[in-house]
């Protein structure tokens, strides 16, 4: 079972990154948060809201890339909402740490 924190911690962190994670030799559609174990103390998924451009995107889950990092999936329905694809540079802000 996943503890939520409660409140939510506020993170506010904002970075630019291009659509696209190379996991295992496949290009996925996510987005690499950098420095992400130093941020987050660990590899585990962890639950965020955050802004991908101005599209707020809630409880979303931070999975690990298996390279040492957490990416961030951004589905056909986000791509299509922000108009952009894998490769396309997006401004992403984490708002909270839900878990």
């Amino acid at each position: 079972m996943v503890t939520r924190l409660d409140p939510p911690t506020p993170l506010d962190i904002a970075f630019s990154s291009r659509i696209g994670v190379d996991v295992k030799g496949d290009m996925w559609s996510a987005i690499q948060i950098p420095n992400s174990a130093e941020l987050f103390g660990s590899l585990r998924s962890v639950r965020v809201d955050a802004k991908v451009d101005e599209v707020v995107v809630e409880d979303m889950g931070l999975m690990p890339t298996g390279s040492g990092e957490l990416m961030l999936s951004v589905s056909a329905a986000l791509r299509k909402k922000l108009g952009k694809e894998v490769g396309d540079e997006v401004r992403i802000v984490l708002l909270r740490r839900l878990t």
